[in-house]
């Protein structure tokens, strides 16, 4: 029993090494914030579970960003109606039209466009 509590911990500790030894480089990025200032930028909307919506939104036909939630608000919460999930993905394009990499979307911003109660 005691051989396998200590192979447990060593198989642990390996793999916890070799996690933080991982470039960084694997990680998603984001354009560089002009690189999307001559794209043909869209938006889908996209009809979720529960009478719910989500966007995805397009550089040149190419998926860019799949929102499968309402950004800035907690938990996984979706768009109540599609006309919201339309407001917020056009800012988003807008957004990413100025060069604003990633374009994220406040509290505050929802609100302005009425897609959350003030």
């Amino acid at each position: 029993m005691k051989k396998i509590i200590i192979c447990t911990i060593a198989i642990l500790f390996a793999l916890s090494v070799h996690a933080q030894q991982q470039p960084e480089n694997d990680a998603a990025k984001f354009p560089d914030a002009g690189a999307s200032a001559n794209t043909k930028l869209t938006s889908m909307i996209i009809e979720a579970p529960g009478k719910t919506w989500c966007y995805d939104i397009y550089a040149d036909g190419r998926l860019m960003i799949h929102q499968t939630s309402a950004p800035g608000l907690p938990g996984n919460q979706d768009f109540k109606t599609k006309a919201a999930a339309e407001k917020v993905a056009q800012l988003v394009i807008n957004k990413i039209k100025k060069g604003e990499m990633p374009p994220t979307v406040s509290i505050e911003e929802m609100k302005e466009l009425g897609v959350i109660p003030k």
